[in-house]
């Protein structure tokens, strides 16, 4: 009976893992046979369900709303097993599926008020496992373990920012302060108590490495999702010990565990640094590693340091030692070299060293396959002793040079030369080591070797490389991203801090005059506006609001680079707004340039063209203006007057700009913000009135909460818009209209100084 049950449940098993969807269904289904009240109940099928509800509510392939319905379902046989079924592999799937259940039952239970059934089932669990944290099997802690973690992520809160909502998310952010069933403050203060339990762990004993090793992979999630306990995770990390156990015995297992955790430890602090690399505890944490590197060394240095030889004094050594240690320094010496015979000489006979030898009459061209060769004769090279293979060069070289000089013919000789004198000056080679540097003085004394030629030299045909194969635009495309991905790394390792001292000269200057940040920001600026200048057709092949398509359907390295420098921008957009203006500085001149050279082409009809119109809305600066404005527009916060600075040097603003300050008014904190951008437009941008007081009307018809700042300054600018109970107030104008526009003009003066 048994093994029926057990093979319907492995083709229900077998089911949900082919389909997530039919999870649902089968779960209900399993739990009366897999529970501890069941008639036909097994430790095998106790084994069975406990594995099978860890599996399932740990499978992404079903949705976690469908899993909170059928979360509370299992919690009595959760229960039952914790308290009844004393199995170690029974135990380790139930803490897992706990683990994975808790989240649930905790957004279930905020949801559903009045329902506090679940929660004590699911508090009495929690309680069952925390009693076996200290006490169980390592296998069982580990997974106790991932349960407190699940716990401290759960009852901690979360990032509460409501411009990037995660409804995935379940943390303490989610329960009201009211809660009838589940106490906001009780949640808090057990889930930091937990978190402390927890770091207590890598602190105490480490003769358990799997143990330690799981409490730290554990941090790094929790310091990733919950900031608010990440300086208390690092702080505890940095002031945690990994090579505790070099003071105990350095048994196999103890080095085993060592090494397991100091790695675990190194690649926790290297991926923290990774994710936040300009985080300014990233010092501190390089000094940590660096610190437990060194440390680490000279432990297994010592571990592993052999016992020195003793020192014996010579007259102990006996006779036959005393043989052995000549043998080896008369053998040391090079061996002799018989001299080369008279007559020709061939190579074979001038690179044999050793004519007796058993490698003489050796055929290499045996060998068939060049790559064998090799492997044979590198490693032969590499084991041979430098000094003899430096011997051996020197007497090649030796013979070389004599045979030389002798093909050589001889010199005229001169009045009063005697043939002994002749005699005596003759090469002799006595086959010693000659340094390196006579014999290259040598070769360079000798005579030309080249015969010379009989005839006239005949031209030599011009030689030209094969064309290279023409690249496919996905292939152009990938290099062209390649280079400006290189470019934006040079630009990234360059010194953001100091400035370029090059003297700038408006759009005529040079585009670098040095290896700085600025003139990086210049070239990659115009690289995005004018290499592809004239390619782009802007008014027809329009995608999307961000996107251009260009010309005759080639893909234009320009995106590429706009997109980079986006990035750049958007990663420290307040240290990098001079980045921003000149990157649209360089836009807008370029579109100018671009509708003057269209329309004048248009006016002598060579090509055939319309006339372009000269608005700047028709280019490529109006597109990358709004798509900078909505990127940095969620980021402003209420006291950031470099925004003032960011609208006062771009070139051109139109209506659609401005609308994105009416935008950012939506947000209280900052619609004094957004008035005061307003005002300082209308005060030192006369172009731009007409468009600010549109602003401002729209501001004071649509945003209840704005209509005090916007009214404010519409009735010295434009009092029909406030109607006749608003026209008929006499205007007066008030002092602190006159304080905030001075205040706006020296924020706007700081920021640009401080830039």
């Amino acid at each position: 009976m048994a093994a029926q049950t057990m093979q319907q449940l492995e083709s229900a098993r077998s089911l949900a893992l082919g389909d997530g969807r039919y999870y649902p269904t089968i779960i209900p289904g399993v739990l009366p046979i897999i529970g501890y009240s069941a008639d036909d109940q097994s430790l095998e099928i106790q084994r069975w369900g406990a594995d099978f509800l860890a599996e399932a509510f740990a499978s992404p392939a079903w949705p976690s709303d469908a899993k909170e319905v059928c979360a509370t379902s299992v919690l009595p046989t959760l229960k039952d097993y914790l308290e009844h079924v004393d199995d170690k592999s029974v135990t380790k799937s139930v803490v897992q599926a706990a683990a994975s259940v808790y989240p649930l039952v905790y957004r279930h239970t905020v949801s559903h008020p009045h329902d506090a059934r679940d929660w004590e089932l699911m508090s009495s669990i929690k309680s069952s496992i925390l009693r076996r944290m200290d006490t169980a099997s390592p296998g069982v802690r580990i997974c106790c373990v991932k349960f407190l973690q699940q716990v401290v992520l759960v009852q901690t809160p979360g990032i509460v920012d409501p411009r990037r909502p995660d409804h995935s998310d379940i943390s303490l952010a989610l329960v009201p302060r009211d809660h009838p069933i589940i106490p906001y403050p009780s949640l808090e203060a057990e889930g930091h108590g937990l978190l402390d339990r927890l770091l207590d762990i890598i602190h105490g004993d480490h003769t358990d490495g799997l143990l330690v090793t799981a409490t730290l992979n554990s941090l790094g999630v929790l310091m990733h999702r919950r900031p608010v306990a990440a300086n208390k995770i690092l702080n505890s990390v940095l002031n945690f010990n990994p090579l505790k156990l070099a003071n105990s015995p350095m048994t196999p297992k103890n080095k085993v565990i060592l090494k397991s955790i100091e790695r675990t430890t190194r690649a926790l602090l290297m991926n923290i640094m990774k994710r936040n690399p300009e985080n300014q505890i990233n010092g501190r944490i390089q000094q940590y590693i660096e610190r437990m590197h060194r440390t680490r060394v000279e432990i297994f240095d010592e571990s592993n340091r052999k016992r020195p030889a003793p020192s014996e004094p010579n007259d102990g050594l006996d006779h036959a030692k005393r043989q052995r240690v000549a043998a080896e320094t008369t053998t040391s010496r090079p061996p002799s070299v018989q001299p080369l015979p008279p007559g020709p000489i061939s190579w074979r006979q001038l690179y044999t060293l050793n004519p007796e030898g058993s490698t003489v009459n050796f055929d290499v061209q045996a060998f068939k396959d060049p790559e064998q060769l090799l492997r044979i004769v590198v490693p032969v090279l590499q084991s041979v002793d430098a000094q003899k293979l430096d011997h051996a060069i020197n007497i090649v070289r030796a013979r070389y040079l004599s045979l030389s000089q002798a093909a050589a013919p001889p010199p005229v000789a001169q009045a009063g030369t005697s043939p002994a004198a002749e005699d005596e000056e003759e090469y002799e080679p006595d086959f010693e080591p000659e340094d390196a540097e006579q014999v290259i003085n040598r070769l360079d004394a000798l005579p030309p070797t080249d015969l010379p030629q009989s005839g006239p030299s005949a031209p030599l045909a011009p030689y030209k490389l094969p064309e290279a194969p023409p690249l496919s635009p996905q292939e152009v495309q990938k290099y062209g991203d390649q280079t400006v991905y290189r470019a934006f790394g040079m630009l990234s390792s360059a010194d953001e801090i100091s400035k370029s001292k090059a003297t700038k000269a408006g759009f005529n200057r040079l585009a670098a005059t040095d290896y700085g940040r600025d003139a990086w920001i210049t070239i990659l600026s115009r690289l995005a506006t004018r290499a592809n200048a004239g390619l782009d057709n802007t008014d027809e092949n329009i995608k999307d609001e961000y996107a251009v398509k260009s010309a005759k359907g080639s893909l234009a390295i320009g995106e590429s680079v706009r997109d980079g420098i986006y990035n750049y921008i958007i990663h420290d957009w307040k240290k990098r707004i001079d980045v921003a203006i000149s990157w649209l500085n360089e836009e807008w001149y370029n579109d100018e340039v671009l509708a003057r050279a269209s329309k004048k082409s248009a006016k002598n009809g060579t090509n055939g063209h319309t006339t372009f119109d000269a608005d700047f809305s028709q280019g490529n600066y109006k597109r990358c203006a709004l798509r900078m404005f909505d990127g940095i527009l969620n980021f402003v916060e209420n006291t950031d007057k470099v925004l003032l600075r960011l609208l006062s040097e771009i070139p051109a603003l139109d209506h659609e700009i401005l609308t994105r300050l009416k935008t950012m008014a939506r947000d209280p904190e900052r619609i004094d913000l957004a008035c005061s951008a307003l005002q300082y437009l209308y005060m030192f941008r006369p172009p731009v009135r007409t468009i600010v007081v549109d602003i401002l009307a729209e501001l004071w018809q649509e945003n209840d909460r704005a209509k005090p700042n916007a009214a404010k300054l519409l009735r010295k600018w434009r009092p029909s818009v406030l109607g006749e109970q608003e026209s008929s107030t006499p205007t007066v104008k008030a002092e602190g209209d006159g304080q905030l526009a001075k205040e706006s003009a020296n924020g706007a003066l700081e920021v640009k100084a401080a830039s």
